[in-house]
């Protein structure tokens, strides 16, 4: 698969072969659901807690003898049906994460970038770098690329002042290629990749 490289004055820059068992599978949408489901478990916190009747700092007497007074038999007040009584099978402190074997996750990178390039919602540059950290001169090249919605991935170590530049402006994503995941490419209506960052997929997928 050929694909155009651009600079990010969107002049033409050459053309690069993409590898067609990266970015040239048919996706399924299930693999793709079962890595975001993945992904979203692990960034779970899992801290949310309610208290059970263990837990409640509340007297423990009995609060009525249980004979002669024509109503219900209870013993402690810290039970669930009463107002200030802990709460019944609530939520406790857990983690969220469930496995999923290492080959599916990186089909599932395969497939959210086969994803992109078969809706053509793939965009190469050939290098993520400006002379200064100016937002405004970012957005002029963004607009002539036109990009209002991306995710933008570099090589192994980003341009600090792209990366500055980029970080006032909505909706744009800006990560190193070790940081490419699943569930960014598909929040973003477009991905943009570096050439080093097609140089480093193709080499960890070798």
């Amino acid at each position: 698969m050929d694909l155009k490289i651009t600079t990010l004055g969107g002049k033409d820059a050459g053309k690069v072969k993409l590898s067609e068992e990266i970015f040239g599978l048919d996706p399924r949408e299930d693999i793709l659901q079962r890595v975001v489901r993945w992904q979203l478990a692990k960034k779970q916190q899992g801290t949310h807690k309610a208290k059970g009747r263990a837990e409640i700092a509340r007297t423990g007497a009995k609060m009525y003898k249980q004979k002669g007074t024509g109503r219900a038999r209870h013993h402690s007040a810290r039970a669930p049906q009463f107002r200030g009584g802990g709460k019944a099978h609530g939520p406790v402190v857990r983690s969220h994460e469930h496995e999923l074997p290492k080959k599916v996750r990186a089909l599932g990178l395969k497939h959210a970038l086969s994803a992109k390039a078969k809706s053509a919602s793939l965009i190469i540059v050939d290098e993520l770098k400006l002379a200064d950290a100016k937002t405004k001169a970012l957005v002029a090249n963004l607009e002539t690329l036109g990009l209002t919605n991306a995710l933008v991935i570099g090589g192994a170590e980003l341009d600090q002042n792209f990366k500055l530049a980029a970080t006032n402006i909505p909706n744009i994503d800006v990560l190193p290629i070790q940081g490419i995941n699943v569930y960014d490419i598909l929040r973003r209506g477009t991905l943009v990749l570096s050439k080093a960052a097609v140089e480093a997929l193709e080499e960890r997928f070798k």
